[in-house]
């Protein structure tokens, strides 16, 4: 197994953050029904396993992505119906819109999205487990 590395806990507050919270949640998976848009709160929260790249290899985490300031969130080419059905994250990116709002983009696998409009740039990554050992290794192609 992989060497053991302390627990994620990254805050994004501009674009460059993000940048690096992209990084930290390239290829994590998450079921659909664990993506949750409160509107009241103005709050997008994922439970996803994230792949702990930092660690070496094979090594997943459970952790939790929060965006604030969430005004809108829209969906395309996921399985909203299917609350099993399973996403697997690429990147996230940030569009500027009026300042300081813009758009969180995270992209999918499969072509797919979540687009979150943002008042501003407001997320945080937080490991919430230790991890764990798993045999399937992400892959890409050249």
């Amino acid at each position: 197994m992989a060497a053991r590395t302390a627990p994620l806990r990254l805050l994004a507050q501009d674009a460059d953050d993000l940048a690096v919270i992209s990084a930290a949640m390239q290829d994590a998976v998450a079921k659909v029904g664990d993506i949750s848009f409160e509107p009241k709160a103005r709050r997008l929260t994922i439970a996803l396993n994230r792949y702990c790249w930092e660690a070496g290899s094979g090594v997943r985490v459970r952790s939790g992505l929060q965006l604030g300031g969430v005004l809108n969130v829209q969906a395309r080419k996921i399985r909203r119906g299917t609350r099993d059905a399973v996403v697997e994250v690429l990147a996230l990116t940030f569009e500027p819109g009026e300042a300081p709002g813009g758009v969180v983009t995270i992209s999918c696998a499969g072509g797919g999205d979540l687009r979150a409009e943002v008042e501003c740039v407001d997320a945080v990554l937080a490991d919430v487990s230790q991890p764990w050992p798993t045999p399937r290794a992400p892959k890409h192609a050249d």
